[in-house]
């Protein structure tokens, strides 16, 4: 499996620190382990030691797996400079500031610098763990998105989708996120994880028991 693949129900549901947990993870068992997240939205940069300009938390995912930070790892930018527009970084280089439909138009140019940066990353590692965006459910976005399932997709990495159950909701997220899949992604979403969930555990269900009912997807923690 060269790659596995970090999405969630929305943003802010802690993809980011699970895929840093992994690479150190997988580092300490001894991979050779990159991250990967093909577009990153964030004012949170990073210089990498060869000058370009990555997410921050692609940068603390390197670390975290042992290696060395590339653009690779974050081929595409986005630095948003108000609520239309945003500075576009293409392989640690800014190319410009763009309104969003520019943006999106830039789609089949850019989706090439994604796939060359992955099968980079997958040739040189034991394993590739990615990092999604956002949703993979946003269907006003489907069509145009780089980050997701499309990159999933690339990969045939198999999928954990991530909901936090701090928000209130987790398990129509979740099901809700699976239910509008196509059904090659829903493929390879192989397991559900509840992030952020204190207390007794025993009282999580009847949820997961319901999800994998309902679904045929177990949830993995």
């Amino acid at each position: 499996m060269p790659a596995l693949m970090v999405q969630g129900t929305a943003s802010h549901v802690g993809k980011s620190t699970l895929v840093t947990a992994l690479c150190r993870i997988a580092a300490n068992a001894g991979y050779r382990v990159a991250p990967f997240k093909a577009q990153n939205m964030s004012l949170n940069a990073a210089v990498t030691p060869d000058g370009g300009e990555i997410g921050r938390a692609q940068y603390t995912q390197a670390e975290a797996a042992g290696v060395v930070p590339t653009v690779q790892m974050n081929p595409i930018l986005l630095k948003p400079t108000d609520d239309q527009r945003s500075q576009v970084i293409v392989l640690g280089r800014a190319i410009g500031t763009e309104r969003a439909a520019e943006y999106f138009e830039r789609r089949d140019t850019l989706w090439p610098v994604v796939t060359e940066s992955l099968d980079s990353l997958i040739a040189s590692h034991d394993l590739v763990i990615i990092e999604g965006a956002g949703s993979p459910a946003e269907i006003n976005l489907a069509s145009r998105e780089i980050v997701n399932m499309r990159v999933a997709l690339r990969a045939n990495a198999p999928v954990i989708l991530v909901g936090d159950i701090e928000r209130g909701g987790v398990f129509a997220s979740l099901y809700g996120t699976v239910a509008l899949l196509n059904d090659a992604e829903r493929r390879l979403v192989r397991g559900f994880l509840i992030n952020m969930f204190r207390g007794d555990p025993t009282l999580i269900e009847p949820g997961p028991t319901m999800l994998a009912e309902r679904t045929g997807i177990p949830t993995l923690g």
